[in-house]
């Protein structure tokens, strides 16, 4: 049953993952002519690479409460939500930064935009990185 579950899991992620795939990226939105444009298109990419983001955390943690269920141990599935944190501030900061040395630029708020986006999309790359890991291991 439980295998089961998973291989559900694992289909509902790739339905998940593949219409981000199809998205507009932060290089199409460069593209857009005017600033609103752009800002407008980097809006529906953070909101997609977030999703997507969140779709590779339900199933981190998903595994690593599975893990706990069959050792009895919470330490990984803490200390993975702690990394999730800190993730999210050290991606606030850093892109705060690079907003501060562009305001008030009426750029400045693409380069945020821009960051955010570099950043989510490099940890789910991590996160899918360790998932895979996790499916060859077992």
């Amino acid at each position: 049953m439980k295998k089961i579950i998973s291989l559900s899991l694992i289909s509902l992620l790739c339905s998940f993952t593949a219409p981000t795939m199809a998205a507009k990226s932060s290089g199409q939105c460069e593209k857009e002519t005017s600033v609103q444009k752009k800002s407008r298109c980097f809006d529906i990419v953070i909101e997609k690479v977030d999703r997507e983001l969140q779709t590779w955390l339900n199933s981190q943690a998903f595994n690593l409460e599975e893990l706990a269920i069959k050792t009895g141990r919470r330490a990984a599935l803490s200390m993975f939500k702690r990394s999730q944190n800190d993730f999210i501030r050290y991606r606030e900061n850093n892109c705060r930064w690079q907003y501060l040395a562009k305001s008030p630029d009426i750029s400045a708020s693409n380069a945020y935009k821009k960051c955010y986006i570099i950043l989510t999309k490099n940890r789910i790359k991590e996160l899918s990185q360790v998932e895979a890991v996790k499916i060859d291991r077992y």
